[in-house]
């Protein structure tokens, strides 16, 4: 495997560090996984666009957790799931709801299994949902319009999954408690 090199705020391309100067006022400190994707000025920048994209619309932070976590694991990125269950296990969901999504089962609540299954099934399908899948989504309460903030998170979640099994970034010593292997 190739060894891309984990970029700092220092060594970073110059087109790089305001995205992740940016991560690093989000989350306290520069990840590894995007201080990887920082050799890419356009993929760091265009990560952070759409983070922020998702990350302002009509989803709170725990359904949005069930979604990244859920992405990673069917992706099969250990970096991404290792990140996600930290952070879901910070914005409240239970540790049984994790676990089951690291396990690719369902959480028990049926607002957050909908959103698992819709983005498992979103991926699994290459995006070729049917009527059904919509209205097993709705039918949890939803709106028929959030499968599209659906959509946008899984594309950034493609963005950080894909980057991580490409570059295979070391987990900080504050995720190693939550390593997973695909």
């Amino acid at each position: 495997m190739a060894n891309f090199p984990t970029y700092t705020l220092e060594s970073a391309p110059e087109q790089s560090k305001p995205a992740l100067i940016s991560l690093a006022e989000i989350f306290g400190m520069v990840p590894n996984m995007p201080a990887k994707m920082a050799g890419s000025p356009r993929l760091i920048t265009a990560l952070v666009g759409v983070f922020n994209q998702a990350h302002g619309g009509n989803l709170d932070e725990q359904q949005m957790q069930v979604l990244l976590l859920t992405n990673a694991v069917t992706n099969g990125s250990a970096w991404p799931v290792a990140f996600h269950s930290f952070l879901g296990l910070k914005e409240g969901l239970s540790e049984t709801d994790v676990q089951a999504i690291r396990e690719r089962r369902f959480p028990q609540d049926a607002k957050l299994a909908a959103l698992s299954r819709l983005a498992r099934t979103l991926i699994e399908k290459r995006g070729r949902i049917d009527d059904h899948d919509i209205a097993a989504f709705t039918e949890a309460g939803f709106d028929q319009a959030l499968v599209l903030d659906v959509v946008l998170v899984v594309a950034a979640s493609t963005m950080t999954n894909y980057t991580a099994n490409v570059t295979q970034p070391p987990l900080e010593e504050l995720l190693q408690p939550y390593e997973w292997k695909a």
